[in-house]
């Protein structure tokens, strides 16, 4: 059997490596290499953005040959999927799964609110009697704020996925001064879902307090590293004057992204918010990004399934030349 000489630098003594050990270490070296490699097998698509139905999306998947789906709403019945029972959800997560679909992450909307003694920013005047009662509504859903995580914690679980959403509250004209605030709201929430096996991940929101990569990698410093990680969304930063790749990309702590959003007017061609999404895949896959890419069509002009057929391509085509 041949042999080959092998020596670390600095050792003492020389060691033979058999061509067993050769073989196996580059049988090794690819295998690390396909698991950080991004190609078709690493995209998702969110179910209702890309089918009016969950047979359209299915349909959709098969298409295109995605293995993976992320889950936010029944397309046909525009209800969350934390809203249904268990039943529902154990046939949804069936019927997913007969047809050779797994589910990357489920979208949720977790504190996706104003939260009680903040001041958000809003767009729009409203009555005293309607500010009033979306004050109410609002306490409510911060009073139940681990009910609420421990419903969508369940859901992950039946439907087969590690990971679920949180965001970080409707944005107030200083988003950093409560940041320790969200820290250790969403601290909380990501320790009680770490001892369930799940990690909540932040997704950084144009509405919410944490917008922009900036405020990510700080939010990420007094965040549970095991339990807390990010649902990057490059394009939502845009609004906040943010150019996302390559300088917010290089403010992230890398090990922290779990899952990346691709919004259709970000990566069409001809569109005037398209970014640079080779760089930004090719970035990922250099820094060993091990998550997935999910495409959230997010167009509201009547185009919805036309824009996620016109980006999925578009996607496939990127990864195809990484």
């Amino acid at each position: 059997m041949s042999e080959y000489l092998n020596r670390a630098p600095g050792a003492l003594s020389w060691r033979y490596m058999t061509r067993r050990e050769l073989l196996a270490g580059a049988a090794s070296a690819r295998m690390l290499w396909a698991k950080k490699r991004l190609d078709r097998s690493r995209i998702s698509a969110i179910t209702d953005e890309i089918g009016m139905s969950t047979d359209e999306s299915i349909a959709f998947a098969k298409e295109y040959g995605i293995q993976w789906v992320e889950l936010r709403r029944v397309p046909e019945a525009k209800k969350d999927y934390t809203s249904l029972t268990e039943p529902e959800l154990k046939a949804a997560a069936a019927t997913l799964r007969n047809h050779g679909l797994r589910v990357s992450f489920l979208d949720a909307s977790l504190m996706k609110f104003a939260w009680p003694g903040t001041d958000p920013v809003r767009k729009k005047p409203e009555s005293d009697a309607a500010r009033n009662k979306r004050l109410a509504a609002d306490a409510q859903k911060f009073e139940r704020r681990m009910e609420d995580l421990k419903t969508a914690i369940s859901v992950a679980q039946i439907v087969g996925t590690d990971k679920v959403r949180v965001f970080t509250g409707s944005r107030v004209a200083e988003p950093m001064s409560v940041l320790p605030r969200v820290a250790d709201v969403l601290g909380e929430m990501a320790l009680t879902a770490g001892k369930e096996g799940v990690q909540l991940l932040v997704e950084n929101e144009a509405s919410c307090n944490i917008a922009t990569c900036a405020e990510l990698a700080a939010l990420m410093k007094q965040l549970p590293s095991k339990s807390a990680g990010i649902n990057w969304d490059a394009q939502n930063g845009v609004p906040h004057k943010e150019e996302p790749f390559p300088y917010g990309y290089s403010l992230l702590p890398k090990k922290r992204i779990q899952n990346v959003h691709v919004k259709a007017k970000g990566v069409m061609e001809g569109s005037p918010d398209r970014l640079d999404w080779k760089g930004i895949m090719q970035a990922l896959q250099k820094d060993g990004y091990e998550g997935k890419i999910g495409l959230e069509t997010h167009i509201f002009d009547g185009t919805l399934i036309a824009a996620a057929n016109t980006s999925m391509k578009e996607i496939l085509r990127i990864v195809g030349e990484l």
